[in-house]
């Protein structure tokens, strides 16, 4: 299992400083101390090691964001919950988050895009389940749970990725006050 989890590290720092297309299967067995044969055994191809990659990450992240991205019948309570867990969890792993982000901006056929798009979705279905369990709360919704939920999610990202961008990759931290603030600029636009 330490060869598994060295290939998966060594693949992620290699996407995200060069990005998927510019990595060949060589370049990671080299950085992994490996052949190219055993990386063929454990993933089959570079495309078998991305979605592995997306998905043992994305699993971890999904299981804790789950725990916390339920509707307690306040919004603002249950968004600060959810921001604070989300910037913890892009704070503490950097390189999966900016690898994931720039995600969202490939063309539609390169696989990059198409191994996110399944994880990203299940992102957005969590958030928008929030808005619509807050429905009640938020008498002026109006059907307008995945604008609500896309309007949250864009915030959040925007700020963390100028946040780390700033940083270079250094170890951030990021108030509770600072994630208030934001989930309450966000409050004050759905209710203006």
């Amino acid at each position: 299992m330490e060869n598994k989890e060295n290939i998966l590290k060594c693949a992620l720092d290699l996407f995200y400083a060069k990005g998927y297309d510019a990595v060949g299967v060589q370049e990671i067995a080299e950085k992994a101390g490996i052949t190219k044969p055993t990386l063929y055994y454990y993933f089959g191809s570079k495309y078998g090691l991305l979605e592995t990659l997306l998905t043992t990450k994305f699993k971890v992240f999904r299981e804790r964001f789950e725990r916390v991205a339920h509707y307690n019948g306040n919004i603002t309570e249950t968004l600060n919950r959810i921001a604070a867990d989300y910037v913890d969890y892009a704070v503490n792993d950097q390189k999966f988050y900016m690898l994931l982000m720039s995600m969202f901006y490939l063309p539609r056929e390169n696989e990059m895009y198409k191994a996110a798009q399944p994880l990203i979705k299940e992102f957005f279905r969590i958030i928008v389940k929030v808005f619509e369990d807050a429905r009640e709360q938020l008498g002026n919704m109006n059907n307008r749970e995945k604008q609500f939920a896309i309007g949250f999610i864009g915030l959040l990202n925007y700020y963390l990725i100028m946040v780390c961008e700033e940083n270079d990759g250094k170890q951030i931290g990021i108030s509770d006050e600072t994630i208030r603030s934001l989930v309450h600029q966000f409050m004050h636009g759905i209710n203006s």
